[in-house]
């Protein structure tokens, strides 16, 4: 079907005047402050009691912001893993997105700030994730919180190591109640500028798509893999844990992913592995829509739609 006619007349407001570099033709500082500035002029979320700290990692302290709502716990737990191609993105981007599941299903919700590309590539990002999530299983009492029941989730590269997040956690006998991955990348081997692998349908259907392009998914993908190879680098289960070996026993998983998206068959792909895996699997595709719907609930319908689903899956898995 054609891009959402609500969707389409949000981002021809956004172009009037705007002639400012595309994301992959800036710097990874300028291209921070531009998606910061976005989530700014989208507007705050609901009210709730928030918590900035560091948690001990392996290799650095990580910073996370905690979300409690109001009332008597303990509550379930979301770790949540903001997106951004492993590059951009930080607490203040998701803020709003973290407030809204807090509050709506509700639940404790951890927010890691996990280091970012290039000044940090490959592993850093995974390392801290996985690193912080452990910490908050084993701390869930001082977070007012319930270790029997505490899910992770992320949108792009935060679904990227949300999935990894729960391979690791099964392999460490942790059962989480639940994955969400929303549009989550999970095969980066057509990623990088100098990949000589297929690329997904998807990711040429879609090259020139609005928000996220082809060229977008190449500029993260050589700051992730500065300094390193490459092909290994995309190839390990870590970046795409679609070719992980076992996909058996994972938590249930919601996933969603929309239709003009470059990595729109990444994630499609990735539902298709866990059912056949035997893992309990929702699974939309949002017609229409392109990368960003989870962030654009403020101004578009199948925005606030996707976070409701998000909210009903983590309500039922908590339950």
């Amino acid at each position: 079907m054609p891009l959402n006619p609500q969707t389409e007349a949000f981002f021809n407001s956004l172009a009037q005047g705007d002639d400012s570099p595309k994301t992959h033709e800036q710097t990874p500082e300028d291209a921070r402050e531009g998606y910061r500035a976005l989530a700014a002029a989208l507007g705050p979320g609901p009210d709730i009691e928030t918590l900035d700290r560091a948690v001990p990692g392996s290799e650095a302290e990580i910073p996370v912001r905690i979300y409690t709502p109001e009332g008597e716990g303990p509550w379930p737990i979301l770790v949540y893993y903001h997106g951004g191609g492993w590059v951009i993105g930080d607490l203040d981007t998701h803020d709003r997105e973290c407030r809204l599941l807090a509050t709506q299903t509700p639940c404790v919700v951890v927010s890691v700030d996990y280091r970012l590309a290039p000044e940090y590539p490959f592993p850093a990002s995974h390392t801290d994730s996985w690193d912080a999530t452990q910490w908050i299983c084993n701390h869930a009492a001082e977070l007012n919180g319930d270790a029997s029941r505490i899910a992770v989730g992320g949108d792009s590269a935060g679904g990227n190591l949300a999935a990894f997040v729960a391979l690791c956690a099964r392999d460490a006998d942790i059962d989480l109640s639940l994955q969400m991955l929303v549009y989550p990348a999970t095969d980066g081997r057509a990623h990088h500028p100098e990949s000589t692998h297929d690329p997904l349908p998807s990711l040429v259907e879609n090259s020139d798509a609005i928000v996220l392009t082809r060229d977008t998914m190449a500029y993260f993908s050589s700051h992730v893999c500065r300094g390193l190879d490459p092909a290994a680098v995309t190839n390990d289960w870590r970046m795409s844990p679609l070719l992980a070996e076992d996909h058996t026993g994972l938590a249930p998983a919601y996933i969603a992913t929309c239709e003009f998206d470059p990595i729109r068959d990444e994630g499609n792909l990735y539902a298709d592995k866990l059912k056949s895996a035997g893992v309990t699997v929702q699974h939309k595709v949002w017609a229409g829509q392109p990368h960003l719907l989870f962030q654009l609930s403020p101004v578009l319908d199948d925005g606030k739609a996707l976070i409701a689903e998000c909210v009903a899956a983590l309500k039922a898995a908590f339950k």
